[in-house]
């Protein structure tokens, strides 16, 4: 078994439309690989490629199997999928219909699944119209998704018309490789895994990695194998059952973490806990001596002060019931900026005329 690590530092000022190799001497080594159209999206879209994107290119164009371990944000999915794209665009469409599906994405998660087919619409679209501005013929790309959630119509619609990029999850490999939709892979050149440490070392990866043995067997030349995870330990084992017997390139930038951590506590005296909790104008809605109001009253403050939040709860009821009480909360602040807003207007007018009465009416305001 062979392991080449690829470990690339950020290179913001290499122009897109390259790859970057690590020569002897240290040096970036550079090679053209993408189409007019997908650089001219590109640069419109990102100031520069990261170092994951730029080590998963060089080892994608050299048609070597790759397995990318960059933190989240790095680009990796982009950088597995830009290159399939680029020669979906690029190359004739098979006229043969069982080998239209060249690109197979595998996610251990059925919600990722959905997310990676919305977030594909971005570059597919894009990539066209840009192609149209330069005046060249890009062929429409077609994204299919087959799970376990997949109504009957839709995967025999799969199988009479297959996708060019086909979304799908380790169960639903095996059991398209178990039956006569198998013949819609034949023509698979691509075979991206997301998220590998969630099914490394476990019963399911191990179940997945028969299946890409079987796609491989199926194929006239085995498929390239491209891996993502955000953090994995060991690094050479997950590429080995990525791999196989076939060797496997790691791309594993430098990464610098940062961490910005505090402990807050919500109220200044946890031993009046009780007292400030009784003096609402509901009692039953009073929470005695619980620190749960004042937690909720200061997500509600992040949130705001915020475009994204994650909050964490320790079960699926407590999620539930935080989301409910969250909105409950932001809908009382909503009530109360509008109440106060239509009181300064009407003491405004007062103040400026005396009196309402015939110096025209006040106008409620629009809703916030």
């Amino acid at each position: 078994m062979l392991f080449r690590t690829h470990c690339l530092p950020k290179v913001p000022d290499c122009p897109f439309g390259t790859v970057g190799g690590l020569r002897e001497d240290g040096s970036v080594e550079q090679r053209a690989t993408f189409s007019a159209s997908t650089r001219a999206w590109f640069e419109a879209a990102f100031a520069a490629p990261t170092a994951a994107q730029l080590g998963a290119w060089d080892a994608i164009a050299a048609g070597r199997h790759a397995l990318v371990v960059a933190p989240t944000g790095s680009g990796k999915t982009l950088a597995a999928f830009l290159s399939a794209i680029d020669r979906l665009a690029t190359e004739p469409r098979p006229s043969d219909k069982s080998r239209r599906c060249r690109v197979l994405y595998v996610s251990p998660l059925k919600a990722l699944a959905v997310d990676v087919e919305r977030n594909l619409r971005a570059p597919l679209t894009g990539i066209r119209h840009t192609a149209e501005r330069l005046g060249e013929q890009v062929p429409e790309i077609s994204v299919g998704v087959r799970s376990g959630d997949t109504p009957a119509a839709d995967r025999r619609k799969l199988q009479t018309s297959p996708p060019d990029i086909l979304i799908t999850t380790p169960e639903s490999l095996f059991l398209m490789l178990t039956s006569q939709a198998r013949e819609t892979l034949r023509g698979v050149e691509t075979v991206i895994v997301d998220e590998v440490h969630a099914v490394a070392g476990t019963k399911r990866g191990a179940h997945l990695a028969l299946s890409l043995e079987r796609l491989d067997a199926l194929l006239e030349r085995p498929a390239q194998r491209i891996g993502l995870s955000a953090t994995v330990r060991p690094i050479e084992e997950v590429a080995r059952f990525l791999g196989g017997s076939a060797p496997v390139e790691v791309v594993a930038p430098p990464s610098e973490k940062q961490w910005d951590l505090r402990v807050v506590v919500p109220v200044e005296d946890m031993t009046e806990l009780a007292a400030s909790n009784s003096g609402g104008d509901n009692p039953d809605d009073a929470r005695t001596g619980s620190i749960w109001p004042h937690v909720e009253e200061r997500v509600v403050d992040l949130i705001e002060q915020h475009t994204s939040t994650i909050v964490f709860a320790n079960s699926r009821r407590l999620a539930e019931r935080l989301t409910s009480r969250l909105n409950e909360i932001a809908r009382d602040r909503a009530a109360a900026d509008v109440e106060l807003v239509d009181t300064r207007i009407s003491t405004s007018s007062m103040s400026e005329g005396g009196s309402t009465s015939g110096g025209g009416s006040v106008r409620p305001p629009r809703a916030l």
